[in-house]
């Protein structure tokens, strides 16, 4: 069984991979807020346990051994994501900083059973997929809200947890998973967007548009 350690390092690979860029010591570094000495020293280690693979001009990659290692973490993250948020009511903008105390913790029937409890849900609080059992995820097929057309109306399938003051903004003017909204005016200038939820008009910045992902209905 991975230690904490490499498991975080083994998630947040997986996490750089998904989003297209190159996993170097650098973007991992900075991804993990350490020392890019220490993220070499482990990223060797990892190497040589066969979880990462190094290609050239591309950093590392995770094996297949690697990439269900990292699988079972994030469903573990996820699933408490969902436990903090359904059953104790925590907010969307709190739960992933508890749900990392309780990940590494977490034994198989514990998460059979909460997984069961809930209902076997297929995505967390803020949309993101949580990996079956089997290591199969989800494809959610969502573009974002930046790149919505004026006048398209529009369903909310993910929003970017990165940042919790955006996941606090987001539920201040009525979004949440599911909403739909509609596409009122792209300014031109700054490519701002007037969007309508309801019977409310909202300006939003193009830095928000961007981290709301959507589906158009």
């Amino acid at each position: 069984m991975p230690s904490i350690n490499v498991e975080d390092y083994l998630k947040h690979i997986y996490y750089l991979q998904e989003e297209g860029d190159a996993v170097t010591t650098s973007s991992l570094a900075g991804q993990l807020n350490i020392a890019a000495a220490s993220v070499t020293d482990m990223v060797k280690k990892l190497s040589g346990q066969h979880y990462l693979r190094h290609l050239p001009y591309r950093g590392v990659q995770l094996t297949e051994k690697g990439r269900r290692s990292a699988l079972k973490i994030i469903r573990k993250h996820r699933l408490w994501e969902m436990f903090l948020s359904e059953v104790l009511h925590f907010g969307w903008d709190e739960i992933d900083e508890e749900a990392e105390k309780f990940e590494h913790i977490m034994s198989d029937k514990m998460e059979e059973r909460i997984d069961e409890v809930l209902g076997f849900p297929r995505v967390d609080p803020h949309g993101d997929p949580i990996p079956a059992k089997n290591g199969t995820v989800k494809n959610i097929r969502a573009f974002p809200l930046s790149d919505a057309p004026e006048g398209n109306s529009v369903r909310v399938l993910r929003v970017n947890d990165a940042n919790p003051e955006l996941l606090q903004y987001v539920s201040s003017i009525g979004l949440s998973l599911n909403k739909r909204l509609s596409v009122k005016q792209r300014i031109k200038f700054d490519k701002s967007l007037i969007i309508k939820i309801g019977s409310k008009e909202i300006a939003i910045s193009t830095v928000v548009a961007e981290n709301i992902f959507v589906e158009s209905v």
